[in-house]
């Protein structure tokens, strides 16, 4: 088992089954993506370049899926959290429930896009 599938598995729940459920919807929706193990949580590159990670910060209930190029994205701005970063955006799940798959599948669509652009506005 690779080090992301491991940093998955090995989550409390409701956290395990958010991200059980978040890379079912990332990989059908762009099966491209490649998950590696980088910056110690789970993340995925588009043609060898950073596209989005799955992050549980420790002592959170949450989990975080973080645009890289969430400086360009131009949907579901209201949506995502940017909670004291300074480009970086994220969505944020607390539960399943709050999963809404037409959101989580556009922004996708929109940070493929856009992820030839880089980090940096």
């Amino acid at each position: 088992m690779n080090p992301a599938e491991a940093y998955i598995l090995n989550q409390e729940e409701p956290c395990k089954s958010i991200l059980l459920q978040l890379q079912v919807l990332i990989e059908s929706t762009i099966p491209q993506l490649e998950l590696k193990y980088k910056y110690r949580i789970p993340f995925y590159y588009l043609d060898g370049k950073p596209f989005c990670y799955l992050n549980v910060p420790k002592k959170k209930a949450y989990v975080d899926v973080g645009f890289w190029s969430s400086a360009h994205l131009k949907v579901h701005l209201d949506k995502m959290v940017t909670e004291g970063r300074k480009v970086m955006r994220s969505l944020r799940y607390s539960t399943l429930e709050e999963i809404d798959p037409q959101i989580l599948i556009e922004v996708l669509q929109n940070a493929r896009e856009v992820n030839h652009k880089g980090f940096w506005k």
